[in-house]
């Protein structure tokens, strides 16, 4: 790398290949310099003005701004589609929100919010399910059950007992006559 010096700034011009050696200024938005606090709930956001073809895997929360076509994979973290996002895909994670547009399967550990403002077309497979009134969705839901719940729709069959008496018609024969 090449440093800059005081006679290099006002002479010559650097060659394609050459870089310029800058100290980050400070900001106050994120850790200081040397210090790495990393905490489960960072987010991290793709811009509107980005395209990506391909899988995303990630282990930290993540919004899309801009367009994704392929696999994201965030594990036990959450996902969101931003107001302008458009993701083409299939989608696996603890928590997902839809504000964008969709078009693909979800599959949630958790919820699955579609908001007001998202155009959905697809799948979802989830534990819990929510659509806000306005929102487009045309897809397909199964919510998982827990295992207490399952085994009290499914009935056990019944042994084989002795056989019922005949049920009585309710409705009189024709050849008997009503008193009113």
């Amino acid at each position: 790398m090449l440093k800059r010096t005081k006679k290099d700034e006002n002479s010559t011009p650097f060659s394609v290949g050459d870089t310029l050696e800058e100290k980050p200024a400070p900001s106050t938005l994120g850790p200081a310099v040397g210090q790495e606090r990393y905490s489960v709930e960072d987010t991290s956001t793709i811009g509107e003005r980005i395209t990506i073809e391909g899988s995303i895997r990630g282990e930290e929360n993540l919004v899309i701004e801009g367009a994704m076509k392929g696999t994201i994979e965030m594990g036990k973290h959450d996902f969101s589609i931003g107001p302008n996002g458009r993701v083409d895909g299939e989608i696996h994670a603890q928590n997902v929100s839809i504000n964008g547009l969709f078009k693909g399967t979800v599959k949630a550990l958790g919820k699955v919010a579609v908001t007001k403002k998202a155009d959905f077309n697809g799948e979802i497979k989830a534990k819990s399910f929510s659509v806000e009134d306005g929102a487009y969705f045309k897809g397909v839901v199964e919510l998982d059950r827990e295992a207490h719940k399952k085994s009290a729709v499914t009935e056990t069959p019944r042994e084989p007992s002795s056989p019922e008496p005949a049920k009585q018609s309710v409705i009189p024969p024709n050849d008997v006559k009503m008193e009113k």
